[in-house]
């Protein structure tokens, strides 16, 4: 798909990356056979070749209206397009550039809105009285110790998870101890970038990925070994960090460190001896998240340990389709999301 991109509203990393992505385009459809929102809808404009001839259109000639970036906020991000996508188009990102292009059609109602929902879930002090009313897990057991400490991980719990599922990060910790693995925690109001950029708040997130850099470059220099990420979410954020600055930044480099030494839990997990945490054998049906298998390209990684764990999967129809959640899609196309 050719296109002649050169708009000055736009820094000159995201001229050039929206360049390469729209022409790596051949339209040949195959993303509507596995696009949520194109399914439901069955508009070609909900759809990532609609997406893309619509965010062209706007680069190009700064043509969009309020309905075009309708279309782009009901995207679901879950990224299942370029999963499928024969030509490898990098759609998620050139969907953050096209919805940051086009904040501008929002209106003052629907900017206020999603800023005080960004600060509510980005504000501990201020999301956990309102996120206890939502809890479904709660933490159980009791923590425990590494009995001989062997390796140094920083954990990434998410925003939200520590409110909503505390018993997730509690637990994990908990089996790192066992592998004799200490745990730093990560701050839960250090957000890893992911919400602001998803809502197009980029100056906010960029100060906040510049900010965690800085922290876990330090960290890593102290000894820790790998960053993990217990919400995958976080950590396809994270290892797409150098993908947001140009190379001649100081911080690319540093981005770079950061990303190679970021993991899943499951990809931490997969190469750990987990014998000792045999049950007994349970039927489970499991549903991987977008950002697992489609972001980070680990899909199956998750099933395996559950194997190892002694659990046995029941095959879920369309898991590759998301889920509806997708985050704060949730709360903003909550009729699509259902």
């Amino acid at each position: 798909m050719h296109t002649e991109l050169n708009h000055l509203s736009i820094s000159e990393l995201d001229n050039e990356k929206a360049s390469q992505i729209i022409e790596s385009c051949v339209h040949c459809g195959f993303c509507l056979a596995t696009c949520p929102t194109y399914q439901i809808m069955g508009d070609e404009l909900d759809s990532p070749r609609g997406r893309i001839y619509l965010i062209k259109s706007a680069l190009e000639n700064n043509q969009f209206s309020s309905k075009s970036l309708k279309h782009l906020d009901r995207c679901l991000t879950c990224r299942s397009c370029e999963t499928t996508c024969p030509s490898g188009v990098e759609y998620g990102q050139l969907l953050e550039i096209g919805r940051d292009f086009m904040e501008t059609k929002r209106t003052k109602f629907q900017s206020l809105y999603r800023f005080i929902i960004r600060k509510v879930l980005l504000t501990p002090i201020l999301f956990k009285p309102v996120g206890y009313f939502f809890r479904h897990s709660k933490v159980t057991t009791k923590s425990l110790k590494p009995s001989n400490v062997r390796s140094k991980v920083l954990l990434l719990g998410g925003c939200v998870q520590p409110t909503l599922a505390p018993n997730i990060n509690h637990s994990i910790k908990n089996i790192l101890a066992k592998l004799d693995v200490e745990v730093i925690d990560g701050l839960q109001g250090d957000c890893c970038g992911a919400l602001d950029k998803h809502l197009a708040a980029s100056k906010s997130a960029m100060k906040q990925i510049k900010r965690n850099i800085d922290k876990w470059s330090l960290q890593l220099n102290s000894g820790v070994e790998v960053i993990i990420s217990s919400a995958s979410g976080c950590g396809v954020m994270v290892k797409d960090y150098p993908s947001l600055f140009k190379k001649s930044d100081p911080y690319y480099e540093k981005a770079i460190i950061i990303s190679s030494k970021t993991q899943d839990i499951s990809e931490y997990l997969a190469n750990k001896d987990l014998s000792g945490f045999r049950l007994s054998e349970t039927n489970i049906s499991y549903h991987e998240p977008c950002t697992l298998q489609h972001g980070q390209k680990l899909s199956g990684l998750v099933e395996s340990i559950l194997s190892q764990f002694g659990y046995i999967k029941k095959p879920i129809k369309d898991s590759h389709i998301c889920c509806g959640s997708a985050g704060t899609y949730s709360i903003f196309e909550s009729k699509i999301s259902n």
